[in-house]
């Protein structure tokens, strides 16, 4: 699971519970009306207008809620979607190590921990490539990606023969 699926999920049982807390001391101080007349000429409108506004804060809450339920959705089908293409065996290790990650958004696409702007493309073929090694930024990153690329090229290279 993402870090990211994870603090949504964190965030809705957070929320959940605080939108039980504030029902019900909502409740509560309904019943604290104890069936007593409303429309009084002393603190009827003032009681009227906190339920009110207590009122709005839940359907604020509930919206939030909602709203972070479509996140959870919306990363799941990320995360599923990503699922759906094999990652070459060249590259499983190197994941599984963390020194490259998988792009979502074109999951043929892999960048290399450490480097900027360059990244590790998969062909439709199955072979290896690579894009914008030219926009690395210094030397250091360049030698990272080097040797992170050719070490995903010689397996690549082995494993097909």
């Amino acid at each position: 699971m993402s870090d990211r699926l994870n603090i949504l999920k964190a965030s809705l049982v957070k929320k959940q519970a605080q939108f039980d807390s504030k029902f019900q001391s909502h409740m509560e101080d309904v019943k604290s009306a104890n069936g007593q007349p409303l429309n009084d000429k002393r603190d009827g409108h003032k009681t009227l207008s906190r339920w009110d506004r207590q009122n709005e804060s839940l359907r604020n809450l509930d919206a939030s809620i909602k709203k972070t339920e479509v996140a959870i959705e919306r990363e799941e089908s990320k995360i599923n979607y990503v699922g759906l293409f094999e990652v070459p065996k060249c590259l499983v290790d190197l994941l599984a190590e963390g020194k490259i990650t998988q792009w979502r958004k074109h999951p043929n696409f892999y960048f290399v921990a450490g480097v900027d702007r360059a990244r590790i493309h998969v062909l439709d073929d199955g072979r290896l490539s690579h894009r914008y090694v030219t926009e690395i930024p210094n030397q250091e990153q360049y030698a990272i990606f080097r040797d992170v690329f050719n070490t995903a090229n010689r397996l690549h290279k082995e494993l097909t023969v």
